[in-house]
């Protein structure tokens, strides 16, 4: 009777991976202290402003008693901007996010390769031919971020075989030139509109929270509750992506589908929240070495936090900091973004591994 042979040996995961997984003190500290300062932004935007409203007063409308003036203050503007603040910072967070992590490049964002300015072309190409406006505009802006994934995702080849550092590099590449071409676009299409016309256009390029609703932020609200929960199942898939498509490979691991996947979902995160509230300039960019850096690790959540608390600081800051003149929201993430994208620049090689 021969004896049975050896059983066969488990396929040996990096220990890297189990590190991802496994939540660290730090990083839970880091992001109940994030979420602590959300509420309390909230807070800020709801009260602060000209005029002020006392908390008694807020918490009594909130609570559903009607008192003129303040009612309309707090119930229909300041609270649908700061909950429309918080859910393009969480959508925006986590695109970037998934971006620099999927292409291993911290300089990799929605800003960066084009698909912020692929909705911004479609909201502006909607703007100058059809006269677009709420509703419509909202669509084309979607699908001119779509339609930029799609192609950034042809000529790049994410579905060719090939190494993961050849694909990310060539993405990111052809990202900035698609990038380069739209930002032509819209130049030229802003010069055949009209002077009014061509002032609604650069005001939502800017990027602007002062047209915010419960509607909009509705939209986000549902956009989010079905692109969070898809991205969380897909986030796995990402852990064992980072270990080498070959890796991937030898574990099952459909590495082509994956990655789309994975692009299609950031993209629709961000193109959706450009629809609402226009591209706000190096959130995305911003939010996830942020996180990065308090964590010590990547972290999908805190990226997210980090994302929210800073729309809702550069509007707190836009309406408040400068005198009488309000600032919009991608004015301040541009002038905060700049500076911080040229330091990532001084300290990151651009074909690094996203460390």
């Amino acid at each position: 009777m021969t004896a049975p042979g050896p059983a066969p040996a488990p396929v040996a995961v990096p220990a890297r991976a189990g590190r991802l997984r496994r939540p660290s003190r730090r990083g839970l500290l880091t992001a109940l202290a994030a979420a602590l300062l959300l509420l309390a932004l909230v807070a800020v935007r709801v009260l602060v402003g000209t005029p002020m409203v006392p908390v008694d007063l807020a918490l009594r409308v909130i609570g559903g008693e009607q008192i003129p003036g303040i009612s309309f203050i707090v119930m229909d503007h300041r609270l649908p901007t700061a909950a429309v603040a918080l859910l393009a910072g969480v959508a925006f967070g986590l695109s970037g996010t998934v971006f620099q992590t999927l292409l291993r490049n911290p300089l990799a964002s929605p800003d960066v390769i084009g698909v912020t300015l692929g909705a911004s072309a479609g909201a502006v190409i909607a703007m100058a031919f059809f006269a677009a406006d709420g509703r419509a505009l909202f669509w084309c802006a979607l699908l001119g971020g779509l339609a930029t994934a799609a192609l950034l995702m042809i000529v790049a080849g994410v579905d060719r075989p090939g190494s993961a550092g050849a694909v990310d590099n060539r993405f990111v590449l052809v990202g900035i030139g698609i990038a380069a071409a739209l930002s032509a676009l819209v130049s030229y299409l802003l010069t055949r509109l009209s002077l009014q016309s061509a002032g609604d256009a650069m005001h939502w390029l800017i990027g602007s929270l002062s047209s915010s609703t419960w509607e909009r932020a509705a939209v986000l609200a549902i956009a989010l509750a079905v692109l969070i929960p898809a991205l969380s199942l897909l986030v796995v898939r990402l852990r064992i992506l980072q270990l080498g498509d070959d890796t991937a490979t030898s574990l099952g691991l459909p590495v082509p589908r994956t990655r789309i996947a994975l692009i299609l979902v950031a993209v629709t995160l961000s193109a959706l929240t450009v629809a609402v509230t226009g591209p706000l300039s190096f959130v995305a960019f911003l939010a996830g070495p942020i996180a990065r850096m308090l964590a010590g690790r990547p972290s999908f959540a805190l990226a997210a936090v980090v994302g929210a608390v800073i729309v809702l600081l550069a509007d707190i800051a836009g309406q408040n900091l400068f005198g009488g003149t309000e600032l919009p929201a991608g004015v301040v993430t541009g002038a905060l973004g700049a500076p911080f994208l040229l330091w990532m620049l001084t300290r990151t090689p651009t074909s690094g591994s996203g460390r």
